[in-house]
């Protein structure tokens, strides 16, 4: 996978422009209004292992090994499930996601830029998230469920693969009731800024899961 520099720097000026802007710590949303730049005073970071404190109840850890884990394999269905039209998929609140922004997910997944993170049980897509990894950063824009407990899996499962592939930052974006059960976490503007200009340093691979 291209270290964070070669986004930054990539040929392509799409990718270049949206490669800059999440490094700058913004992120894209569609509101309504058009695919625009957003920030946050407050970012929430997934804690990337139990030490760090990362929380994995214990019913949830009996779940983990009845999943398995691959990337990059469903991107279209992922990011379906996302939008809340994947079937079995929970329908969401507004659409954030609009057929501009899931063009532009495409273009950016044909590039290396965006990724799918994605659960699978008895051979079905069970959940996912869809991020954007950029150095030691994995951006997660969104998430979702087909199978109960399946996106807590996926970003259980997501933290402790980030970890072992040298991975510094996994950033959720807006703390929620849900992400905090996981022991997710707010920091300032400043201190995020901070952690995020260390990851883009780091040269880490989304490998596939082996």
């Amino acid at each position: 996978m291209p270290t964070a520099a070669a986004f930054l720097n990539h040929a392509d000026p799409l990718t270049c422009e949206v490669a800059r802007g999440y490094a700058g710590g913004a992120f894209l949303m569609d509101n309504g209004e058009g695919v625009q730049w957003y920030s946050v005073r407050g970012r929430a970071l997934v804690p990337l292992t139990e030490a760090d404190g990362l929380h994995v109840a214990r019913r949830l850890r009996r779940e983990l090994p009845r999943f398995e884990v691959r990337v990059d394999t469903a991107f279209d269905e992922v990011l379906e499930g996302c939008r809340g039209r994947l079937p079995g998929a929970p329908a969401r609140d507004g659409e954030w996601i609009s057929p501009e922004l899931t063009a532009l997910y495409h273009h950016l997944h044909a590039t290396g830029l965006a990724h799918s993170f994605e659960v699978w049980r008895g051979g079905e897509l069970a959940g996912g998230i869809l991020g954007l990894a950029l150095g030691g950063a994995f951006i997660a824009e969104s998430k979702f469920h087909r199978v109960t407990n399946a996106s807590k899996v996926a970003l259980v499962t997501l933290a402790g693969h980030l970890h072992a592939r040298g991975f510094t930052l996994l950033d959720a974006q807006i703390q929620n009731p849900h992400l905090q059960t996981l022991g997710v976490y707010e920091v300032g503007a400043r201190e995020y800024a901070g952690r995020l200009a260390g990851a883009l340093k780091v040269d880490a691979a989304l490998s596939p899961w082996v």
